[in-house]
């Protein structure tokens, strides 16, 4: 029911080079250099990763790590135009115009990859993108307010949403994203209707 892409991140910094897009939703992180003609491995957070086949277009921004005190800073591109993407196992081989050679390739390890929710595939009947569910309402069947979606968790089988209430202190409620559960999504007013109590 939900195809995975996670929720949008903050926005890179500002600066030189290409406009960031409103709508950039992070979707995959660098592995590492691919062979030795600059192509980068990389692991998208969905399991299915037509979001990076979308478009051509790779928003770049540093590891969410900072690096140890003393290690030399490497200048990342703001954006990769990539000239082929391929999977590979897990992971996506890609080469953009911006990495020539594989010294280039490897300074991109760890680096976080971004596009824009506007490229992404159009999804099928009753499937959502994570980042459309995060900040919904969860309403039940007797029209309780259950909490706000502040993410979701890939079991396998299928997806879970975790709500969050008004009392920070509280565990998050979790619900199964699937058809026995869930009712209804209605995006246009950010409402989720559920079959589930409040002590479920």
């Amino acid at each position: 029911m939900a195809r995975t892409a996670p929720p949008a991140l903050p926005a890179a910094g500002a600066g030189d080079g290409p406009a960031w897009p409103q709508d950039a939703v992070e979707v995959a992180r660098v592995l590492g250099a691919w062979g030795i003609q600059g192509a980068i491995r990389v692991k998208p957070f969905a399991a299915d990763p037509q979001a990076l086949f979308g478009t051509k277009r790779w928003f770049v921004a540093p590891a969410a790590t900072p690096r140890p005190a003393g290690a030399p800073g490497v200048a990342l591109p703001r954006l990769l135009r990539i000239v082929q993407a391929r999977e590979q196992g897990d992971a996506i081989v890609a080469t953009a115009q911006e990495l020539p050679d594989r010294d280039a390739a490897e300074a991109m390890k760890g680096a976080r990859i971004f596009v824009s929710r506007a490229s992404f595939p159009t999804p099928g009947e009753g499937e959502f993108y994570w980042v459309d569910l995060i900040g919904l309402r969860v309403v039940n069947r007797q029209h309780r307010v259950l909490g706000t979606v502040d993410g979701l968790i890939e079991t396998g089988p299928h997806c879970v949403l975790s709500l969050r209430g008004e009392d920070p202190a509280r565990r998050p409620t979790l619900i199964p994203f699937v058809d026995a559960y869930v009712d209804r999504v209605d995006r246009e007013h950010g409402v989720i209707e559920v079959d589930w109590g409040e002590d479920d």
